[in-house]
């Protein structure tokens, strides 16, 4: 503030020589004229230190709005007329005093406005000397700091309740099922919750600093010490492993908060993702091979046959019913070969007129026909060097067989509109659901086509016969899903998976992704039930029918006798939700743990 009025006095004067002002007089009419637009509020006064005090000489409009005084209510006054009952004394004797030395001071009062209400004010005051360097006047220069004094009162409040609930606070996140951790400013851990006890296998936490305390890696150290350092609004969760004494490995991701009560201390959360960390680790060579998942006989015998066809370039026709993973696969043969480093294109088949179809398998000349704007190359071209998938091959109507026909015995195209082949370098990948046998039995799909794409052959088995496959498929999608939604779950129920494993999976792979996805969004816990599962594999077709001859009690046990206990399968059975079981149960006098 002391700053602000010599800055204040300074701009408004700098056009005049002060060392020119013969007497106070012109130096008075100087000030009123440098501070009267001012935005803060500014008081003039004699230098008259004894009683009865100094005299109040100018106002600004900005002082009496802040006071509600007009200048002539207040001019000829002393400051002692806004002064209020909490002000303190003790400072406005070091202000005397200060002023008497002929320095400038800052503080703060409380004062009052003509309507006797209170207002915070903080001031600086500065002597205003004349040619002879004799005082004549004092400036102040005053802020209303209301609103920011009530502020600091409520987070002091704050502070104070959060201190004064400190135990109650330490038992809730000690209830958590989440490592806590939390670090005053020197970064001491002063607090474990009991799962953060358990991961780091310590008792207590020993007022010892986090980097020596958490069993991490110098490189996960170094990582989080990152995001301690980082502004709240730039940090991010990470990952990190704890390698025990006792040979047990965590696998954690880690989000930290400033402390509300001090925010030099900070707030660690332990998210253990272990158990999905270990089925990613699950899913080795074995388990994965590229993007395809299976460590069943069926898909080792798809994972040699990929390898086998990866070192040749011929054709190949890969088949399998919808939802398989055929894309996946021809995928998979593209990075496994030597064309792996050039564009992998892929373009389904179904459900496109011949003439769009033509237009994107082989391109067109500007022209070409309507809406043919611009010369436009076409998959085959995009995909030179590299590899073309023809997903749904099966659905592609006559006429454009007979070019594709062409393309594959003379390995060139022709864009539509022109008549010059273009060369080409691609190797075509086939894909379809449909039997071509019977296509071509029954003249749906050209012979010598045929033969051509089915240089090599590569079946997919669907899901339910390679029901093993279950497990690690549902794992990989709930670990997807989790990550991309945020939602902490990581396991799967016994139940939940024994109907995922029990369920044909007419959709195979697609249908189980879906499922998963489908699952998580209506799971409430950390941990996937059966009754999470979509209707068609949890089914509602077991539903206990209302028969007219069994009342609602027996239909009530015969459904826990059937779910084995299990309230939220005996709701589905019944066609009701859990909350309507449970009040039914209650008015029908029927105890759920004796079944």
């Amino acid at each position: 503030m002391a700053q602000s009025a010599a800055k204040l006095t300074a701009e408004g004067l700098e056009t005049v020589n002060l060392d020119r002002v013969l007497n106070s007089g012109q130096l008075l009419k100087l000030l009123q004229t440098a501070v009267a637009q001012a935005k803060e509020a500014v008081l003039i006064t004699s230098a008259q230190l004894e009683l009865p005090g100094p005299e109040i000489l100018f106002v600004n409009p900005a002082f009496c709005e802040m006071t509600g005084y007009s200048q002539a209510e207040i001019i000829g006054k002393t400051p002692r007329i806004l002064q209020g009952p909490r002000s303190d004394r003790a400072m406005l004797q070091r202000l005397r005093e200060a002023l008497a030395e002929g320095e400038t001071f800052s503080g703060e009062t409380v004062n009052y406005r003509k309507d006797r209400s209170e207002y915070y004010v903080e001031w600086d005051i500065s002597p205003v000397r004349a040619e002879d360097g004799r005082v004549v006047y004092f400036l102040s220069i005053q802020r209303n700091i209301t609103a920011r004094k009530a502020a600091e009162q409520q987070l002091q409040d704050a502070f104070t309740q959060i201190e004064k609930s400190r135990a109650d606070l330490l038992a809730i996140l000690d209830e958590l099922n989440i490592g806590t951790a939390m670090a005053d400013e020197q970064g001491r851990i002063v607090f474990l919750n009991r799962v953060a006890k358990g991961i780091f296998a310590r008792r207590e936490s020993s007022n010892r600093p986090w980097r020596e305390l958490f069993n991490f890696s110098h490189e996960d150290t170094a990582l989080l010490d990152g995001v301690v350092r980082r502004s709240p609004t730039e940090r991010v969760k990470i990952s990190v492993h704890v390698d025990r004494a006792d040979g047990h490995r965590f696998s954690l991701e880690v989000d930290v908060k400033d402390d509300p009560r001090d925010r030099r201390g900070k707030i660690f959360f332990f998210y253990d993702v272990t158990v999905v960390d270990d089925l990613r680790r699950l899913l080795g060579e074995r388990v994965q091979f590229h993007d395809l998942i299976g460590k069943s006989e069926a898909m080792q015998t798809v994972y040699k046959r990929i390898r086998d066809i990866a070192r040749v370039d011929a054709t190949v026709l890969i088949e399998g019913e919808t939802g398989t993973g055929k894309e996946l696969v021809a995928r998979a043969i593209h990075f496994s070969s030597q064309r792996k480093d050039k564009p992998f294109v892929a373009v389904n088949c179904a459900g496109l007129t011949e003439s769009l179809l033509s237009s994107q398998l082989f391109g067109h000349k500007r022209g070409a026909f309507t809406g043919a704007i611009d010369d436009q190359r076409g998959l085959f071209e995009a995909a030179n060097g590299g590899t073309l998938l023809l997903d749904e091959i099966g659905d592609i109507p006559m006429p454009v067989q007979n070019q594709l026909l062409r393309v594959l015995q003379e390995r060139e195209i022709v864009r539509l509109g022109e008549t010059l082949p273009r060369k080409i370098d691609v190797r075509i990948l086939a894909a379809t659901h449909r039997n071509l046998s019977e296509e071509v039995a029954a003249g749906r799909f050209r012979s010598d086509l045929f033969y051509r794409i089915r240089v090599a052959r590569l079946g997919l088995p669907p899901l339910r016969q390679r029901r093993e496959d279950i497990p690690a498929l549902a794992a990989s999608f709930l670990g997807q899903f989790s990550a991309a939604s945020g939602k902490r779950v990581s396991e799967m129920s016994q139940e939940a998976l024994r109907f995922l494993m029990d369920y044909d999976w007419p959709g195979n792979v697609r249908e189980l992704r879906s499922a998963i996805e489908f699952t998580l969004i209506h799971c409430a816990g950390t941990v996937i039930q059966a009754d999470d599962l979509p209707p068609e594999v949890f089914p509602m077709a077991d539903v206990i029918p209302g028969d007219p001859l069994m009342d609602e009690r027996s239909r009530f046990l015969q459904a826990l006798d059937r779910s084995r206990g299990n309230r939220a399968q005996a709701a589905r059975l019944l066609g009701i939700s859990r909350a309507t079981l449970y009040r039914r149960l209650a008015d029908l006098k029927i105890d759920p743990e004796s079944h």
